[in-house]
C-alpha cells in the first residue's frame, strides 16, 4: 500500500496537539519526570511550536496517509532557529491498529524527503529510553546514538 503525507488540516489540529500532548506528558512521566515538571515542559513546546493551536512557519505537521486513509500524524522542523538547515522529528506516531505493517518505516523515509526538500542536511529526532521498538527501526534506517541519558531513583 502507498504511504503518503498530507498536511495537517485544520480541523483536525486541536484535536491532535491535545492528544500529542498528553502522550508526551506521561512518556515523560514514565520515564523519569515529575508530573508537574512534564505538565511544564508540554505546555512550554505547545506555546512555543504551537501558538494559537497552529504550528510556526518553519515545522509542518503531516497525517500520514496508507491507501488515501490517515494512518498517523509526523511533525518535521528545524531543530533551533540558530540551525535551521538541521531538522527533527518532534513527533511520529503510527495509530495502533496499523503499526508493525511498514508504515513507520515508510514515514521515516519519507520524513527525510520533506525535510530534504525545505532545506534539511541532517534529520534528528529523540526517543525515550523505554521505546525499543522505535529504536531498532532507526538503528535500521542508519540513525545513530548522539546521546544517552541515564537515570536511576533514589527512592526505596
Amino acid at each position: 500500500m502507498t504511504v503518503t503525507l498530507r498536511p495537517m488540516p485544520d480541523e483536525v489540529m486541536r484535536s491532535w496537539l491535545d492528544t500529542s500532548n498528553a502522550h508526551y506528558e506521561a512518556e515523560r512521566v514514565a520515564n523519569g519526570d515529575s508530573p508537574e515538571e512534564a505538565a511544564r515542559r508540554a505546555r512550554e513546546s505547545r506555546e512555543q511550536y504551537f501558538p494559537g493551536d497552529q504550528p510556526i512557519a518553519s515545522h509542518a505537521v503531516f497525517e500520514v496517509l496508507a491507501g488515501g486513509e490517515p494512518v498517523g500524524v509526523l511533525w518535521l522542523g528545524p531543530l533551533t532557529d540558530e540551525r535551521p538547515d538541521e531538522w527533527w522529528v518532534f513527533d511520529i506516531e503510527i495509530d495502533e491498529a496499523h503499526r508493525g505493517q511498514g508504515y513507520g518505516r515508510a514515514t521515516m523515509r519519507l520524513a527525510e524527503t520533506a525535510a530534504r526538500e525545505r532545506g534539511a542536511v541532517k534529520l534528528g529526532l529523540n526517543v525515550f529510553g523505554s521505546n525499543t521498538v522505535a529504536q531498532s527501526l532507526y538503528t535500521s534506517l542508519d540513525y545513530t546514538v548522539t546521546a544517552i541519558n541515564m537515570s536511576k531513583s533514589l527512592l526505596p
